[in-house]
């Protein structure tokens, strides 16, 4: 019976440590990380837009498949998420007036692409929809669910339109490029207008069109200089910042009278 069992645990031993070389050359899975040479952007009035470059790397890459060039990246940098109305004119008697409108939450303020090749090439539609990837897969969740969705979608078309001609909404075709096989860059662009506040940047890696992983930073854009100061007081003393602007204005349409006015 000793025997027996000396026999069956040496069995066991045998087929573990078969198995065990086996585990061991199981190819860890691929990874992504970025990093930003700064977490914080100051601008000034006269800010005019930038190009913000991202590094990353690709942790545990198949040699093959990264000479083959079947790893894709793309690169976001989303402004933080804020209420948007949406405003439909239309001409009455004559004159352009403001009949309908439409207002969305958590909408991101500014939102700019930078991919490796086009969208359509890297991966299907549903899994960008999936993802929430891409300006036209930002889910647009209006205030009021219960109107129609066709006015729904002609307004959420309407706004992206908006974000999309004043460069809010940006992107750039071959904006990221491999350095070597596990190296990247990204370039994303910082609009003219682009708001202040917390914006997220995140990279996305994918593997002959599927999704493998996510990785993210956070940048800081504020105002610097006078802008800044003038900022912060509209913000933290806005009553007082209210009845000061409309005190301006009324001196200076006061001396503008004045100065003007004809003898």
């Amino acid at each position: 019976m000793a025997g027996l069992r000396a026999f069956a645990a040496a069995c066991f031993l045998l087929v573990a440590s078969a198995a065990l070389p086996a585990a061991a050359q199981t190819p860890a899975t691929e990874s992504i990380q970025i990093g930003l040479s700064t977490d914080a952007i100051s601008i000034t009035a006269g800010f005019s837009g930038a190009d913000l470059t991202i590094f990353g790397s690709l942790e545990n890459p198949d040699p093959l498949i990264a000479r083959q060039g079947r790893y894709d990246v793309i690169v976001v940098l989303e402004g933080p998420a804020r209420p948007v109305v949406v405003r439909r004119k239309d001409r009455v008697l004559g004159v352009w007036v403001n009949l309908e409108s439409e207002t969305f939450e958590n909408v991101p303020v500014s939102y700019s692409v930078a991919t490796t090749r086009p969208l359509q090439d890297i991966t299907e539609p549903n899994s960008y929809k999936q993802l929430s990837l891409g300006a036209s897969n930002l889910y647009m969740q209006p205030a009021e669910p219960s109107d129609s969705p066709a006015t729904i979608e002609e307004f959420t078309s309407a706004l992206r339109s908006r974000k999309a001609a004043t460069g809010l909404y940006s992107e750039n075709v071959g904006g990221v490029q491999f350095l070597s096989q596990n190296l990247f860059r990204a370039t994303v662009r910082l609009a003219p207008n682009i708001p202040v506040g917390t914006h997220k940047a995140r990279a996305f890696l994918f593997k002959s069109g599927m999704f493998v992983k996510e990785s993210s930073a956070q940048l800081e854009i504020r105002k610097s200089g006078f802008e800044q100061s003038i900022f912060r007081v509209a913000h933290d003393y806005s009553f007082l910042y209210g009845v000061f602007a409309v005190s301006l204005a009324m001196l200076t349409g006061w001396l503008g009278r004045i100065v003007f006015r004809k003898d």
